[in-house]
């Protein structure tokens, strides 16, 4: 199943970016060259996340990892599974979940990986579009009997056959067993990938609307996996802790891609928990995590943290999906000696890396990112160079080339995908260009950097004037009153749009009202058209399953 147009393919793998080499073939060349060396580990608490009081974290070597990948690989055969294929696989972030991906790739099929949380309502919409022929899961996990959730997918999704399930597995799925079959190691033989077949089917997070199938080849994936290694200088000895799920272009294209290139040790996290995730640190003798900046704050601000708990392997850690705080990475590197990364991406490709040597200045690195074309950047990623970026009017179609004056990132180079899951260029202008549907400005301090300002859907336009919702969260999310804050547009018949806040208030505070919103943001000489119109106190801000702010929720809720 070829991803990109053949032209396209060829010229990738002529310019170097594309290797030829499959996911198969990474993992058979570590399985070769260090089958001994630990590959793959599990969370300390995995009892609590499958409710098997007896389960034990596995601690797999290389050529462990081969032989549960090749168990997998033998189960789904037997179920008919074949090239081309789609399987989902909904699994939390343990070390199956890794050897799952392994083991459809294997098989020559794709792979179709599903967040934990995602019930019948999205598992059914997201199978019948994949064509999902296989599915593979657990028998309980995080309280939930996620093999018998999975049969009943069973005819809702017409193409739909088998359920495998690890664990205990309920009446009518089958579990994994190492079957010999001599039909299976003929085929085996038989299969061919090329890098650009399809490899995985990811979703987007879809907050704004429906989720879009995001297609990924092997080539591809592969030069995310290198701009990713390449930009915190991972090594085939580093230790890597993943908290993030691989479902995504965060887990699959920052933890598990690098993993497979370099052959480090994945450790795996699930759900988060502070204590477990600063323990596995000093445990495993960790070198690079990736974590929510709201972690990162939290582990910066306590210096207890730091005494209690042996940190001291770290060399880096990536961050991303909110401005950082500057205070946070100098005390991060001033005080510990520990790099932070400052990453910016999407399932579609469209990354953005900035490190102390793009963005020395660590109170600027948590909003500023290199301008792709723009300046001689010492990027540490190669692909940094072949990458090119403009931003454009939204509303003229210009392009953009002053500082202050917001605009759509588009994009083209190495990383960016060929086209959404059966809507071929949707997505891109005509110029070929993808147009991320973020909104960033030109730095005015140094305009070969860019900031970003929000999402293009949401900006709220009131009486011609466009407000950035991450601007006006920003400024009331400095209220010790608030623990939480969302910013969307309401509809206004007199001025178009007009600014809504949904507020989650602070443990042990008085909820603010709308006045004294308006009167802290005043004091920041903010401009009167951008003040909140409106503001509603709720439990909790409604979130995918990778944590944003399912805004299109909100604004339903304003009707």
């Amino acid at each position: 199943m070829q991803t990109y147009p053949v032209e396209q393919a060829e010229q990738f793998v002529r310019d170097g970016w594309w290797s030829g080499r499959t996911w198969d073939d990474l993992l058979r060349e570590h399985v070769e060259a260090t089958p001994g060396a630990l590959a793959l580990v599990d969370p300390p608490d995995l009892a609590r996340i499958t409710g098997a009081v007896a389960a034990e974290s596995k601690r797999l070597t290389w050529a462990e990892v081969d032989a549960h990948v090749d168990a997998l690989a033998r189960t789904l055969f037997a179920q008919g599974v074949r090239a081309d294929d789609v399987v989902g696989v909904q699994l939390p972030n343990v070390a199956e979940l890794p050897i799952a991906l392994l083991a459809v790739a294997r098989l020559g099929a794709v792979v179709t990986p599903f967040p934990v949380q995602y019930r019948r309502h999205e598992l059914t919409r997201m199978g019948q579009r994949a064509g999902i022929v296989a599915f593979v899961t657990t028998a309980h996990a995080l309280g939930r009997d996620l093999a018998a959730e999975a049969l009943g997918l069973v005819g809702a999704v017409e193409t739909l056959r088998a359920v495998v399930s690890y664990g205990e597995p309920p009446a009518g799925a089958i579990g994994v067993a190492h079957a010999s079959d001599p039909a299976y190691d003929a085929h085996l033989g038989e299969v061919d990938r090329d890098p650009n077949d399809t490899v995985t089917l990811a979703w987007t997070s879809g907050t704004e609307g429906e989720p879009k199938g995001v297609p990924r080849a092997y080539g591809d994936w592969e030069v995310v996996g290198h701009a990713t290694s390449e930009s915190p200088r991972l090594r085939p000895d580093d230790v890597m802790l993943n908290l993030f799920p691989m479902v995504n272009a965060g887990g699959l294209g920052g933890m598990f891609m690098p993993w497979l290139l370099l052959g480090t040790t994945l450790v795996q996290h699930h759900p988060f928990s502070l204590g477990v995730f600063l323990g596995q640190i000093a445990d495993e003798q960790v070198t690079y995590t990736c974590a929510p900046p709201l972690v990162l704050d939290t582990i910066a601000g306590d210096p207890r943290l730091w005494e209690t708990h042996d940190l001291s392997s770290l060399r880096a850690v990536g961050s991303g999906s909110a401005p950082l705080a500057g205070w946070m990475i100098a005390v991060w590197e001033q005080e510990h000696g520990v790099e932070v990364l400052n990453l910016f991406g999407s399932n579609e490709g469209g990354v953005l890396f900035a490190d102390p040597d793009t963005v020395p200045d660590p109170h600027q690195r948590g909003r500023l990112f290199p301008r792709y074309g723009a300046g001689e950047h010492p990027f540490r990623h190669r692909v940094g160079h072949a990458m090119q970026g403009r931003l454009v009017d939204l509303d003229d179609g210009s392009v953009i080339e002053e500082p202050g004056r917001p605009g759509e990132l588009r994009l083209k180079g190495p990383t960016i995908f060929a086209g959404y899951w059966g809507r071929g260029r949707d997505g891109f202008d005509e110029d070929g260009w993808f147009c991320t549907g973020d909104v960033f400005e030109i730095s005015s301090e140094s305009p070969s950097h860019l900031v970003h300002v929000d999402r293009a859907k949401d900006l709220i336009v009131r009486g011609g004037y466009k407000i950035s919702a991450a601007e006006i969260e920003a400024l009331v999310s400095a209220d010790p009153r608030v623990a939480e804050v969302a910013a969307v547009a309401e509809p206004d018949a007199r001025v178009g749009e007009r600014v809504c806040l949904f507020v989650v208030r602070a443990p042990g505070q008085d909820p603010p009202t709308l006045e004294s919103v308006i009167e802290r943001l005043r004091t920041h000489d903010v401009a009167t058209f951008k003040l909140p119109e409106r503001l509603e106190v709720v439990d909790a801000l409604p979130r995918n399953p990778v944590g944003k702010v399912l805004k299109r929720e909100l604004r339903e809720r304003l009707g």
